[in-house]
């Protein structure tokens, strides 16, 4: 039954797509609930849905949506830009599972302009739609507090929440607050400041935040100048401070010749879940909006696809009407009266770098937060990228190094040790003394380990390493891979940790023959392999010096005559070296052993 119910789904759907005009529009997919999962915009709607249908799909996750079609519909426009206002507007009219979702941006701050007899200047992260007027939102809030500083020294606007109408303002409802005595509102609420010069303050307000600082700096110029030329010059030192504050910041947010104006800068950069697109907005050479927002992708959408969504969204946000649009790479988007540019070099080229500067700091920014609320989703990053510097088959979860350890040969040791997730699983290291090895020889030393190592965890079927990594060059890993890959025909990746003539961790090599792999150091990346190295290192020390005190005590107390196992064990409890027990007297001796074994051992000390 459900098989004929899909042979009649496919052909209803392609009875649709072979009628499908050839012009530009909107495409809907829809489920068999008549739910729309999936919003599309094309050039030509019959190439463009007809690919969907065809054999070879390009992702698994495309697969399961075409799975999931049950019916089509499709809405014809003009061209293509209306297209794309149209794919904006339904993808957040009906929000389908299978696009790209924009994150919601409601952390983010904004600038509000009240709706008011004597408007409020305030930042909210809540947008009211009463007429008040929003500037942002402002990925970057000291930017923000940049700007409502600057507002709060040129105009002394009010702060207060009272609701200053005419009526209530005639019929002396309020008293001034502390603000007019310090000088940070002119009292408007009492009528000391007409309603007229308040709004052209607010005039002012609303350019500086709309990035227009070079129309407001004319204009103080000029009135500046008039008034020194009527010698009203304590008032034309007032406006100089106004006019000198502007410039300060102007200044300071500056980037470029003051001849570009009204320009949209984007760029894109991407992972495997998100995409990040950075917008620009330039007036007379200043940077008016800086916004960074995230995409949720849902299918395999290239960047060029993100970036046409990210730059209609933006534009139909802010209210752009930029005659021109810098962009990093070509894409195939036209828009009427628009010219896109892909600068390779002077101010624009400038602009474009600032904008990928500015939208792979966000994309570190929010790797990080993810990284705090969950620890595991960093480990896996640093893994994955050893998999792909290394070519591996899979994730590195169980790593294994080796390291020995002996003074001309004596007391030969070696240790390995264990990272799982990359964390060190210390109930998993192991600590080997060499037993078939003469003299020092650090190449047998390694084999005769990595042999038993394994041989050990193959006959008790335990779990072999992901990666094996040596503390050493060339010669360290082909020991090991003869011992792998030779002799007990095992097919486990392995790495050299080569050191500097400081002894610190320099490179990192890699396949036969080995080569040096480009990993920065530095990185999080290369601090794990580093990590590893020095804790092997620290391991397999430790463990020599142990035993190699241990070797010097015993040889020491062994060779007195009557010191049984019993009773050295008694002195080392007591006085813990081999040194103290020099040094105490008979009397302290003999309190554990008995004089005249405490005799013998003062003679023989």
């Amino acid at each position: 039954m459900e098989e004929k119910e899909g042979i009649k789904t496919n052909e209803y759907l392609r009875g649709i797509v072979l009628n499908l005009p050839e012009g530009p529009g909107i495409y809907q997919y829809l489920n068999s609930e008549g739910t729309i999962i999936y919003v599309g915009k094309a050039k030509n709607l019959k190439r463009r849905v007809s690919s969907y249908f065809n054999k070879d799909q390009h992702s698994a996750k495309t697969r399961i949506l075409v799975s999931k079609i049950a019916d089509i519909r499709y809405i014809v426009v003009n061209t293509e830009e209306d297209a794309l206002l149209l794919e904006n507007n339904l993808i957040k009219k009906y929000k389908p599972r299978y696009n790209v979702l924009l994150k919601d941006d409601k952390s983010y701050p904004s600038i509000c302009v009240s709706n008011e007899y004597f408007p409020r200047v305030f930042k909210t992260r809540n947008i009211v739609r009463n007429g008040s007027t929003y500037y942002g939102p402002y990925s970057h809030v000291p930017s923000m507090h940049a700007v409502l500083d600057l507002i709060k020294k040129l105009y002394p606007l009010r702060t207060c929440r009272l609701a200053l109408t005419p009526e209530n303002i005639r019929e002396g409802k309020f008293n001034v607050c502390l603000e007019y005595h310090i000088k940070n509102c002119k009292g408007p609420c009492i009528g000391l400041q007409s309603h007229e010069e308040y709004m052209q303050n607010i005039a002012e307000v609303k350019e500086i935040l709309r990035g227009n600082t070079q129309t407001i700096c004319t204009a103080l110029l000029k009135e500046m100048q008039d008034l020194a030329a009527e010698l009203r010059f304590e008032e034309a030192q007032k406006l100089k401070e106004k006019f000198e504050l502007i410039e300060n910041y102007r200044s300071k947010s500056e980037v470029v010749s003051s001849i570009l104006h009204n320009i949209d800068v984007f760029s894109i950069e991407t992972d495997e879940n998100a995409a990040y697109i950075n917008y620009l907005h330039i007036t007379n050479g200043c940077i008016n909006q800086a916004f960074t927002f995230e995409y949720k992708k849902r299918l395999n959408e290239t960047k060029e696809e993100l970036l046409e969504l990210g730059i209609i969204e933006m534009r139909e946000r802010y209210k752009s009407l930029s005659k021109e649009i810098i962009i990093p790479f070509e894409l195939d988007m036209e828009m009427n009266g628009v010219v896109f540019t892909i600068p390779q070099r002077g101010d624009k080229k400038h602009l474009l770098e600032l904008s990928i500067l500015n939208v792979k700091q966000y994309k570190v920014d929010r790797l990080k937060q993810a990284e705090k609320l969950n620890p595991e989703q960093r480990t896996t990053r640093i893994l994955k990228e050893i998999q792909e510097q290394l070519h591996m088959d899979r994730l590195p979860m169980h790593i294994e190094c080796f390291d020995n350890s002996n003074i001309q040969g004596s007391d030969a040791v070696a240790a390995c040790v264990v990272f799982k997730k990359g964390k060190p699983s210390k109930k998993d290291y192991r600590k080997y003394i060499i037993k078939t090895v003469v003299g020092p020889d650090d190449y047998a030393s390694m084999q005769e380990v990595v042999r038993r190592r394994y041989t050990r965890i193959i006959e008790e079927q335990g779990e072999l390493p992901d990666l094996i990594l040596t503390d050493g060059g060339k010669g360290q890993m082909e020991v090991v891979r003869q011992v792998i890959e030779d002799e007990l025909k095992l097919t486990i990746p392995i790495a050299g940790l080569a050191k500097n003539n400081r002894h610190r961790t320099s490179e990192v090599l890699y396949g036969f023959p080995p080569m040096i792999v480009g990993i920065k150091q530095g990185t999080p990346l290369f601090h794990l392999l580093e990590n590893i190295q020095d804790e092997v290192h620290r391991f397999a020390i430790t463990f020599h010096r142990d035993k190699r005190s241990k070797s010097q005590v015993a040889s020491a107390l062994d060779q007195i005559k009557g010191i049984g196992e019993k009773r050295k064990t008694a002195l080392l409890k007591k006085f813990k070296s081999v040194n103290r027990i020099k040094q105490a007297t008979v009397e302290e001796i003999a309190e554990v052993v008995g004089m005249a074994a405490a005799q013998s051992i003062k003679e023989s000390l």
